[in-house]
């Protein structure tokens, strides 16, 4: 498959350079189109840059009622350039809890009514206005702007982002000028529905190809300002790049593991299509409609004004149609996308029935998406992280040849613990490799990709992550040292030393009870802390009565030296198991935005809140 797509792009890349070596027109209209979406990428990463890890309180502000996430919405696709790009950003800021599913909707609905302001820019300037002379000196100050630090670099990168684009749209019109008739589509009489379905059909393919229904307007504004396209044939063109704008949204959102992204995805697809739907049922109506508004501001002969007319109204229309709806569709969607219902129990296989190497556990809640924003990467990690919680104490169960459900008692079955070891139990190194390695390696490939600029705070949050993920993975390493002797002993005949280590079995189960119900508690702060005392307090108590008891029965002739020996150095590793767990809890309540790590995986509607 890999030297298949290596095949298709050899032969993309022959086939253009063969296409630019018979046409200079075609050369010009690529590179135009190259730079323009360069352009829209630097914007991009500009604002991305300059927000940095302030993006949490300007959504928290932008988005706390719906006309604010709508004005947010056209406010982001305004400056972005690209409904596309802020849709999918909303799917991250979603699916890590950053707001919620209605605020999402609004957004979409903005993002909609804001893909229609670089129409009407462009509308506006005409084919005969030059963009370049404005480029040039902001090429200037947008490299120099990059020799005064970071935030003065974000700047610089949006301000040279805004002249690629001016840049971009001049060399697109040069590219169809010079091109002449070899793109021209007034020669395509398909009249009626087999017309307007076929220029629908076009947008759509352009925008799906460019990621950009931005890209695909103005591209067809160049078009139509040339003459190489009726104004009928890029009207059906603006309702396809509306519709085919939802493709890529649909298929980000139906990739990621959270249910309320995959619902945002859908109602982007459900109003972009009905929208779509509606504009072409009513396309001769709205087309007449269009004329009727040009002619009294002396515009009917401008087809460009149309096009942005026209693309705007319809747009408008989708959003008064849906706007009432809103709370409705919320309901459906969740009706329609119930929550997944979270196993009791990760970790389901048996040794004794394995037949293949089962797969190996990966990442549930990281998406690339997310790591368009501090906060959304943040809240991502969060969520996994309770995720490779779950997976660890699970594994530290089976480590003690315990069933998982005895974790969710406060004393367990003695019946269980005296025990011997059942012949299908689970060994901890293959559990390590197949459930907790995949995980936090993807946690640390996730964390190492997070290349935007961070303030103290989110620093400081970033490394607490990283040391609550190593917790973690030492509690379960320490684990797999203790399985080996305690299941030696524990399935020997009745011994001292076996009596020992079902101590140390009931102890280390007992301690991972209340670590997990600790971690699920939702008590007051001066309360968690006073509870946490009190099990360290447990556990020295239990350290130094296990110390003298193994001492005492030394004296008595009841334990060797080699057993001892043994028994010291797993009492070594069930108190490293405690520490390394009760690190990550304390991790989680120093810092505000990691506090939520506490709830070992429980499924919350918002991890990060607004107030």
């Amino acid at each position: 498959m890999k030297s298949l797509r290596w095949v298709m792009l050899l032969l993309m890349v022959s086939g253009l350079i063969a296409s630019f070596w018979f046409s200079q027109g075609w050369l010009q209209l690529c590179a135009g189109l190259a730079i323009f979406l360069f352009g829209m990428q630097c914007l991009e990463e500009g604002l991305r840059q300059l927000a940095g890890s302030k993006l949490e309180q300007i959504l928290g502000r932008s988005t706390s009622t719906p006309f604010k996430s709508l004005l947010f919405g056209v406010g982001g696709t305004l400056l972005l350039q690209s409904s596309t790009l802020v849709s999918l950003l909303t799917i991250a800021f979603i699916s890590t809890g950053l707001i919620q599913l209605a605020g999402g909707i609004a957004i979409l609905f903005g993002a909609n009514l804001g893909a229609t302001s670089g129409i009407w820019l462009l509308a506006l300037a005409g084919q005969n206005l030059s963009l370049s002379p404005l480029a040039l000196p902001l090429l200037v100050f947008g490299v120099l702007a990059g020799f005064f630090g970071p935030k003065s670099k974000a700047a610089g990168r949006i301000v040279l982002g805004i002249a690629f684009i001016f840049l971009g749209i001049d060399q697109i019109k040069e590219g169809f000028a010079s091109f002449g008739d070899g793109l021209d589509m007034t020669g395509l009489r398909e009249g009626g529905l087999r017309g307007a379905l076929l220029f629908t059909a076009i947008g759509m393919a352009i925008t799906v190809v460019l990621q950009s229904s931005h890209a695909t307007l103005m591209l067809t504004l160049a078009a139509l300002a040339s003459g190489q396209l009726e104004l009928g044939q890029s009207l059906a063109i603006a309702i396809g790049s509306n519709i085919g704008s939802s493709v890529t949204t649909a298929f980000v959102g139906s990739l990621g593991g959270n249910r309320n992204g995959q619902r945002l995805a859908l109602a982007h697809v459900l109003f972009n299509i009905t929208t779509g739907v509606i504009a072409f049922c009513l396309l001769g109506p709205l087309t007449w409609l269009v004329h009727v508004l040009a002619q009294p501001l002396g515009l009917g002969e401008n087809s460009l004004i149309q096009l942005a007319m026209f693309h705007t109204l319809f747009n408008a229309m989708g959003v008064a149609l849906f706007w009432p709806l809103q709370r409705r569709l919320a309901q459906y969607l969740i009706r329609w996308l119930p929550d997944r219902v979270e196993p009791q129990v990760l970790i389901t296989e048996l040794a004794s029935e394995q037949v293949a190497e089962p797969e190996c556990t990966r990442a549930r809640y990281l998406n690339e998406r997310a790591l368009d924003s501090v906060d959304a990467a943040s809240g991502a990690v969060v969520q996994e992280l309770g995720h490779l919680g779950r997976l660890s104490l699970e594994v530290i169960c089976h480590a003690l040849y315990l069933p998982v459900d005895q974790l969710a008692q406060a004393k367990g079955d003695e019946r269980v613990l005296q025990a011997k070891p059942a012949p299908g139990g689970l060994d901890a190194e293959h559990l390590y490799q197949f459930h907790i390695k995949g995980v936090y390696g993807d946690l640390l490939s996730f964390m190492g990709r997070m290349d935007l600029p961070m303030d103290e705070a989110h620093q400081q949050f970033w490394v607490s992550c990283q040391l609550a993920a190593l917790q973690l993975v030492d509690a379960v390493k320490d684990a797999k040292h203790l399985q080996k002797n305690l299941g030696h002993y524990l399935d020997a005949p009745p011994s001292a030393a076996r009596d020992a280590y079902v101590e140390l079995r009931r102890h280390l189960l007992t301690t991972l009870h209340e670590v997990r119900e600790l971690a699920r508690s939702d008590m007051p702060d001066e309360m968690w802390q006073s509870r946490l005392r009190w099990l360290d307090e447990q556990a020295a108590s239990f350290d130094a009565q296990f110390r003298q008891r193994l001492f005492a029965e030394v004296r008595y002739g009841h334990l060797d030296g080699l057993q001892t020996s043994s028994l010291m150095n797993d009492l070594g590793y069930v108190s490293r198991i405690f520490q390394s767990l009760r690190n990550v809890l304390m991790l989680g309540s120093e810092h505000a935005l990691f506090r939520e790590l506490r709830k070992f995986g429980d499924e919350q509607e918002s991890l990060i809140r607004f107030s």
